[in-house]
């Protein structure tokens, strides 16, 4: 973790050296959560096309094929460097669950915007990628979702209303198309998010989901402010935190470390670095 204190510090002097960041083709910015169209803008489903047709055909437009590829890279381009880091990190947590069991893994950041949907969402697909693994994503922020519409999905009822007991938790499952991923999104926002996610439902909830898949990733809030990341992850059995240069100050990332329990994470994921091809420096 260390390795990610000091390249958040060299990221931060850099930036404060130099306003414009020098052309270099051989230098590769991440930028993983831009702003994104509602899934209304895919294009209307044809019989017989698939999810992934659409979804391609989509992000073909100029304006927002970069946001798509960054988004779902690790769907779109699977060969891709940064969805190899993704694989990096599956294999971090792989590696740890040899010697002790881990199921559920939850994401966080500090603070919005560093990354941690996008995170979430391609950790889940390369972890659904491998050979006979059932894999389950929750998204756990019922205040700002963001994995329905990362993924394109439509969802009819969500964590929500399965927490409510309006529906059960099948009814309320996706499959992305092309994986062995099934999603359980957000519907509907309800008035006390922090009180459904530290519910006993909720633990029952985590409880079933980890004895029906293999890894079932969990995107919750951001940590700090307020309680919901906390209660998530220690539902978990721990959790990865995501980290942003040039964004993520270190008093922030130590006192989220504090808040998680430095015992219970797996990892940190430095994201919006500046990495030249040949270096694999994302996860420590």
């Amino acid at each position: 973790m260390a390795k990610v204190y000091d390249a958040l510090r060299r990221a931060e002097a850099e930036r404060k050296r130099r306003a414009e960041p020098a052309a270099d083709p051989a230098v590769v910015r991440l930028d993983w959560e831009p702003e994104l169209p509602a899934p209304d803008a895919l294009p209307a489903p044809v019989e017989g096309d698939s999810f992934l047709r659409r979804l391609l055909a989509w992000g073909a437009r100029d304006d927002i094929a970069a946001d798509i590829n960054k988004r779902r890279i690790a769907l779109l381009q699977p060969d891709s460097f940064v969805a190899e880091q993704f694989r990096a990190l599956r294999g971090r947590i792989d590696a740890m669950a040899a010697k002790r069991p881990i199921r559920s893994v939850a994401v966080t950041s500090a603070m919005p915007g560093e990354g941690k949907t996008t995170a979430a969402v391609n950790l889940a697909i390369v972890t659904a990628l491998s050979l006979d693994r059932s894999v389950l994503l929750i998204d756990c922020d019922l205040r700002k979702p963001k994995v329905h519409q990362a993924l394109g999905l439509r969802p009819q009822a969500g964590l929500a209303e399965v927490l409510s007991g309006d529906v059960g938790l099948d009814e309320a499952l996706l499959k992305v198309e092309g994986t062995s991923l099934e999603v359980l999104a957000v519907r509907g926002r309800p008035a006390n998010p922090s009180e459904l996610l530290a519910s006993s439902r909720m633990r029952e909830l985590v409880e079933q989901a980890t004895k029906r898949y293999d890894r079932v990733i969990l995107d919750t809030p951001a940590a700090l402010g307020l309680p919901d990341a906390k209660i998530v992850a220690d539902l978990c059995d721990g959790a990865v935190m995501v980290v942003r240069a040039d964004f993520t100050s270190q008093e922030d990332a130590q006192t989220v470390l504090e808040i998680l329990d430095r015992s219970r994470v797996l990892g940190l994921l430095l994201n919006g670095a500046e990495v030249r091809q040949g270096r694999y420096g994302y996860v420590s």
